[in-house]
């Protein structure tokens, strides 16, 4: 890569930090982790993004706000990839990314599995609450506002809380 595709890498890269995820909007496109490549050349720009999950509803609202943020800073033809393979992992996300989140009131996801049972693979994790940091907390829902989020009630504070599932 020479140093004039370098720098406009970094120029886009910059310009995707405005690019919020709309279901929390705390966090860029790339505190996700889900933008897997940025490709120039003489025709345009290709970006190429994994979602979340394979069904995420917020897809096609990030796809469209890529390309108006990168044509309104002047770049032509902008294409925006959904790519499925390799599956999004939390471990994409950025530390920075996941710090938001707890300072959003959204507990981060666990860097690994807790504990894990055979039975119909159920995974109980130590989920830490976002607001007093104590782990005695419990799941009430494994569905939170979305599919890529558990509600859990903190039982110290007993405060609600969404847990970005690790995955």
């Amino acid at each position: 890569m020479n140093t004039s595709t370098e720098i406009s890498e970094k120029k886009i890269r910059s310009l995707l930090e405005e690019v919020k995820d709309p279901e929390v909007p705390v966090l860029s496109v790339l505190d996700l982790g889900i933008v897997r490549e940025i490709n120039l050349n003489e025709d345009g720009i290709e970006i190429k993004i994994t979602p979340t999950f394979s069904a995420c509803p917020a897809m096609d609202v990030i796809r469209i706000n890529i390309e108006m943020v990168l044509t309104s800073h002047g770049y032509k033809n902008v294409k925006v990839v959904q790519v499925l393979s390799p599956a999004w992992t939390t471990d994409w996300m950025s530390e920075e990314g996941k710090r938001k989140l707890k300072e959003y009131g959204i507990a981060p996801p666990n860097p690994k599995q807790q504990v894990c049972h055979q039975e119909l693979f159920v995974q109980d994790e130590a989920v830490q609450c976002p607001r007093c940091d104590s782990y005695h907390t419990h799941r009430v829902s494994e569905f939170g506002s979305t599919p890529c989020k558990a509600l859990y009630v903190c039982d110290n504070c007993k405060e609600p809380f969404e847990y970005f599932k690790s995955h």
